[in-house]
């Protein structure tokens, strides 16, 4: 990998350029930080409270779901990390879909992303205040409160600095990783001892005896697909990060290349593990599977600690959702094609215009904690999902595109690169579009979110006609300098 992280910064990129939205942003993420973003992006509320109701649906199998999914979210990360070897930009697949498919497929792309994490944020917000009622001095606050307060707290923070936010997601994710190897080694050892939990004798009896690997059959599994795309979004926040690293082209191999195996390990293996210790049937959507193993084993205020540790892990997500959002929002702005008010950038660069755009949707997240608060979390995570699927397949389309340029000469690859390009391109585009499919067939949730969906592109459509003549030239400048590992100033 040392050779291949050279020879990719010693290849030089024939028309190097620059994303005019990039300026005024300052290069303070260390190799620290974008190793932990890397890990934090790959395991957030998704795991830690979206993994309970899928299991309730889907039993064991949700294992095999995770590892498919993750196979082909590592395939969009690589492809994406081609593109931040060729040109690091924090309008990352906004920036890139610039280049590629024109400023309609970047309004396209950036109100998509902006759709996902808008939505997740409101999950997230959902998810502090669920974990806060777990203790009974909190039930008597109202869910809309403390969703409130999480939202501020997260919206203060991210408008001081990108150093700070770099600070915060090293020490949340080393929390997160710290708890799910904490747990693993405690579930093999109750495993292997075969020591009760919660009155249950661990072991693969305990999938057996409750309908085997796909006790509802293969429909469930397949349904909730989207929910695990949904848990895997914000991998693609590396790609984000590195327009505001110190050396991407050193440290975004290395981190993109660890998302496979942390995918595998703590996603599916912790499935696996929940199963082996307790029935599927045991897992209640309301609560953290994490929090439900440790409540059963009988250690004193272990669910207590646990379920601290999962609401640091949504006020994580909650950070990068606001992080990520506020530098789209600021690479959309400067083109035209999102309220100029997006691109103020205050004197420690944090773009706190588009963050400040994005928190009005969580006020809006808000309401329907005080509207709707058993449904809030699935209503969105549906969307949320759908926003991801479009973000993902502009990725792999934008890489297409630029191995087939390369192809003609006017590109070189650089050293890191997807494989089996375009062939892996097209095998993750029909996969996405089977998720999209897939839920036409889930009654319940799926097709009401696809109505929402169809509202949502009406709107884009209405909203590009609208901004189509005011769109700002020349957004992608010529770099100084030689080759695409120019610094920019």
């Amino acid at each position: 990998m040392q050779h291949h992280d050279q020879q990719s910064i010693a290849t030089p990129t024939p028309a190097p350029r620059i994303d005019i939205g990039d300026l005024g942003y300052q290069k303070r993420l260390r190799k620290r930080h974008m190793q932990m973003i890397a890990i934090g992006g790959s395991i957030g509320t998704g795991l830690f409270l979206g993994a309970s109701g899928r299991m309730s649906l889907a039993g064991p199998s949700l294992a095999l779901v995770y590892i498919v999914c993750g196979i082909f979210t590592f395939m969009v990360v690589r492809a994406l990390g081609e593109l931040v070897m060729y040109r690091p930009s924090s309008g990352a697949f906004v920036s890139y879909a610039r280049e590629f498919l024109g400023e309609r497929g970047a309004y396209s792309v950036g109100w998509l992303y902006f759709l996902n994490w808008s939505t997740t944020l409101v999950a997230d917000i959902t998810a502090v205040a669920l974990y806060a009622h777990f203790w009974s001095f909190l039930v008597p606050v109202p869910q809309w409160v403390l969703a409130l307060i999480a939202l501020m707290v997260v919206v203060a923070l991210n408008v001081m600095s990108v150093r700070l936010f770099g600070e915060l997601e090293f020490w949340f994710a080393l929390v997160k990783v710290g708890t799910i190897v904490v747990f693993m080694m405690l579930a093999i050892g109750f495993i292997v001892t075969g020591t009760s939990v919660g009155g249950n004798d661990p072991g693969l009896s305990t999938i057996t005896d409750h309908g085997g690997l796909f006790p509802r059959g293969l429909a469930p599994m397949l349904t909730i697909a989207l929910g695990v795309v949904f848990a895997f979004g914000g991998t693609e926040m590396i790609g984000v990060a590195a327009g505001e690293a110190d050396n991407p082209r050193l440290v975004v191999p290395r981190a993109v290349n660890s998302i496979m195996w942390r995918i595998i390990l703590f996603y599916a293996g912790s499935v696996i593990l929940f199963t082996l210790l307790l029935p599927w049937t045991a897992y209640s959507a309301s609560e953290s599977p994490f929090v439900t193993v440790m409540s059963s084993i009988g250690i004193p205020h272990a669910g207590d600690v646990m379920n601290l540790v999962v609401l640091t892990a949504a006020m994580s997500s909650l950070n990068a959702g606001l992080y990520a959002t506020g530098r789209t929002l600021r690479s959309m702005a400067v083109a035209g094609t999102a309220p100029r008010f997006a691109q103020r950038m205050n004197r420690n660069g944090a773009p706190y215009g588009g963050i400040l755009i994005t928190s009005v949707v969580g006020i809006a997240g808000v309401v329907l904690n005080l509207v709707m608060p058993q449904k809030a979390f699935e209503i969105v995570l549906n969307l949320a999902g759908l926003g991801i699927v479009g973000t993902w397949a502009s990725i792999m389309i934008c890489h297409w595109i630029f191995v087939r340029r390369a192809e003609q000469g006017h590109y070189h690859r650089p050293a890191f690169r997807l494989p089996f390009a375009p062939v892996l391109n097209i095998l993750t585009l029909g996969f996405l579009l089977a998720v999209i499919v897939l839920m036409f067939f889930d009654d319940e949730i799926g097709r009401i979110t696809l109505a929402a969906f169809v509202l949502v592109i009406a709107a884009m459509v209405v909203g590009w006609f609208r901004v189509r003549g005011r769109l700002e030239p020349d957004v992608l400048a010529p770099m100084e300098g030689t080759g695409s590992g120019s610094e920019i100033s």
